[in-house]
């Protein structure tokens, strides 16, 4: 399934999710952080789980270090 990130309904679901949230990453946060979330991040992925992909609470709130550290496969990890 292919979600369209531009669509009203996923925008209406991202806000909502970041709203829940307090706009803070939630990996962040399990650290004592309070760092400001960016990106909306699908826990199961919807490749493998696409009847979660408009679940709210398959949706977690992310900065861009941990969605990229969720995301090795594509580059998005550090390097060492």
């Amino acid at each position: 399934m292919e979600i369209d990130y531009r669509s009203t309904r996923w925008k209406r679901l991202r806000k909502k999710a970041l709203r829940r949230d307090g706009f803070k990453c939630c990996r962040c946060r399990r650290y004592g952080k309070s760092v400001e979330a960016t990106t909306v991040h699908h826990k199961k992925h919807v490749e493998e789980y696409p009847e979660l992909a408009y679940d709210l609470d398959n949706l977690e709130s992310l900065c861009t270090a941990c969605h990229n550290k969720a995301h090795p496969e594509k580059g998005g990890a550090r390097r060492k």
